[in-house]
C-alpha cells in the first residue's frame, strides 16, 4: 500500500514522516531524493542549465537560492523544472518501493497533488498548520524573507483544495497531539490492510 503524505510548506510534513518512521514504516522523502538527483545526474544538470541559465549551478552544484528565486516568481519556469525532475523522482520511487517489505510505505511529497503523484497513492494524509505558524517555521528553517515564503505558498494548492482529495488530515500544531494522530492512522491503515479494504 502506498500512503501519500503531503501538506503546504512549513506544515510539518517531515515531522509527521519521522513519527511514522519511528513506528517502523519505510518513508520516502521526495524532496530529499529530488535534491540528490539534481546534484548527481549530469542529464538533469544540463536540462536545468538550459532552462535557467549557467548560474543555476556553481562548480556542478545546484545554486538553490538562485533556482528558487527564479522558479517561484515564474509559473512557466516552475512547471519546467518540475517536468525535468519529477518523472525521474517517480522512477526512483518505484525502484525503492519494489524493495520494501512492510504492509505500507509513506511517500512524502510537497506537491503530491500538483504533480499528479496522488493518483498512484492508495491513501492520502494531509498535514495542516495555521498560516502564521507555518511562516514562523519557514523563516526559522530556511532563513528567507516573508515575500519569498508567500511566493512559495502561492505556488502550491490551498489546504481546502487538498482536503477534497485527502482521506484524512492532521492538524500539526501540538507535537503530542500530532504523535497520537499518527499512531491512530497507523493502526487504522494496518487494520484496513489486514481486512483487504
Amino acid at each position: 500500500m502506498i500512503v501519500g503524505l503531503t501538506g503546504g510548506i512549513g506544515s510539518g510534513k517531515t515531522t509527521v514522516a519521522n513519527f511514522f518512521k519511528k513506528l517502523g514504516v519505510p518513508v520516502y522523502i521526495a524532496d530529499v531524493e529530488a535534491k540528490k538527483l539534481m546534484e548527481n545526474s549530469p542529464s538533469i544538470r544540463v536540462e536545468i542549465i538550459q532552462l535557467l541559465g549557467e548560474k543555476a549551478y556553481v562548480k556542478n552544484v545546484p545554486d538553490r537560492k538562485y533556482i528558487a528565486d527564479k522558479v517561484f516568481k515564474d509559473t512557466s519556469l516552475l512547471e519546467g523544472i518540475n517536468a525535468i525532475i519529477h518523472p525521474r523522482v517517480a522512477i526512483h520511487f518505484k525502484n525503492w518501493y519494489e524493495q520494501q517489505k512492510s504492509p505500507y510505505v509513506i511517500k512524502e511529497a510537497a506537491i503530491l497533488f500538483e504533480n499528479g503523484g496522488y493518483k498512484l497513492c492508495d491513501f492520502i494524509i494531509l498535514v495542516r498548520a495555521p498560516l502564521k505558524l507555518r511562516i514562523e517555521r519557514i523563516k526559522k528553517r530556511d532563513k528567507i524573507s516573508e515575500e519569498e515564503i508567500q511566493n512559495r505558498i502561492k505556488a502550491q494548492w490551498s489546504d481546502a483544495k487538498k482536503m477534497a482529495l485527502s482521506d484524512v488530515s492532521i492538524e500539526n500544531t501540538f507535537l503530542d497531539q500530532t504523535k497520537e494522530n499518527v499512531l491512530r492512522i497507523h493502526n487504522h491503515l494496518l487494520h484496513r490492510i489486514s481486512r483487504n479494504w
